[in-house]
């Protein structure tokens, strides 16, 4: 696996190394790519999320700290300074198998170390029982790219009060929690942050790269489409009816927009990895009666989970419908 250099050193937006990923997936020739970066306080959050819905926004602005959507889905972190971030491109196009492939790669690294490291849930890794580590996964064209989080030192009140709406009562609650539930490597390691990306680098690549001052320019006009409001804010348009439930693929929201029970617009929200066409996937119920009959004729004649990772027809049909016929 090759480790892609940036030509120098500068600071760089969350965008810029988001773009990097896409363009390498986009133009580099086949293989492993792996790189690491760090930003500025910044919030990211995931393509299928509603910004309101994940984050304080009135406390980033007021805070200098940046938000930013990923075109990966998952949920909402915090990166600064003191949290690395890893990502990885690669040719392999099974979502499961990249996933565990990648993250058990992270793993091991992480037992060399002396961690009791272990790759938990959909998209984590912990250290003993704590959270050190959160990931995200999408496609792009023929490419996977898997990018996540390596808590260093971040400073968890920071991130909780970026990443929960305005309500003091939760908040206080968050921080409680979140500091029960995730780690800092720095509490595990006599490392440096340097010395700890050195060791990383080491043990994950074992070729490496440097863009040129061409590839920049191409990454700098992806990264635009990461720039732009309507991305980044999204159109929220108004809605008859809104469905949402917790499944094995991650929290699902529909939003669905009637006229006379005929499905006029729909739009999926949350957590869930996405791993084909959503506008595809949607286009199959515009039009139809809002009935559990007719979504389910319609999703009988697809694979949901070549659309959503882990998703099944029964769920989805559950979150919308209720079980047995009675709503959620």
């Amino acid at each position: 696996m090759n480790y892609v250099n940036y030509p120098k050193e500068e600071v760089r937006n969350l965008s810029f190394y988001l773009a990097t990923e896409e363009y390498l997936a986009l133009h580099y020739p086949e293989g492993e790519y792996f790189f690491m970066w760090q930003v500025q306080p910044s919030v990211i959050f995931g393509r299928n999320q509603l910004i309101e819905n994940e984050v304080n926004v009135g406390y980033c602005k007021s805070q200098g700290i940046r938000m930013y959507r990923r075109k990966s889905g998952g949920g909402c972190v915090f990166s600064d300074w003191s949290n690395i971030m890893f990502s990885f491109i690669t040719p392999s196009f099974n979502q499961s198998f990249v996933f565990e492939d990648y993250l058990n790669r992270v793993v091991r690294m992480l037992r060399k170390l002396g961690l009791d490291a272990r790759f938990s849930g959909r998209n984590d890794i912990l250290i003993g029982d704590l959270k050190v580590s959160g990931n995200a996964f999408y496609r792009v064209r023929d490419r996977s790219i898997v990018h996540g989080t390596m808590l260093f030192d971040t400073d968890v009140e920071v991130m909780v009060r970026a990443i929960t709406p305005d309500n003091e009562k939760l908040v206080s609650k968050g921080i409680d929690s979140v500091r029960k539930r995730v780690t800092n490597l720095k509490d595990h390691l006599g490392l440096s942050i340097e010395e700890f990306k050195t060791f990383v680098r080491k043990e994950m690549c074992d070729g490496e790269l440097t863009l040129t001052g061409a590839d920049l320019h191409a990454i700098a006009d992806i990264e635009k489409t990461y720039l732009s409001d309507e991305f980044i804010y999204g159109k929220n348009p108004n809605y008859s009816i809104v469905r949402k439930g917790y499944v094995a693929a991650g929290t699902v929201e529909a939003r669905i927009e009637l006229k006379n029970g005929i499905v006029k617009r729909m739009n999926l929200l949350g957590d869930y990895f996405l791993i084909g066409d959503q506008d595809e996937f949607l286009a199959l119920f515009r039009d139809l009666p809002f009935t559990r009959e007719a979504f389910g004729e319609a999703l009988s004649a697809v694979d949901l989970g070549e659309y959503v990772m882990k998703l099944n027809a029964t769920d989805f049909l559950e979150i919308l419908f209720g079980q047995n016929g009675h709503m959620i």
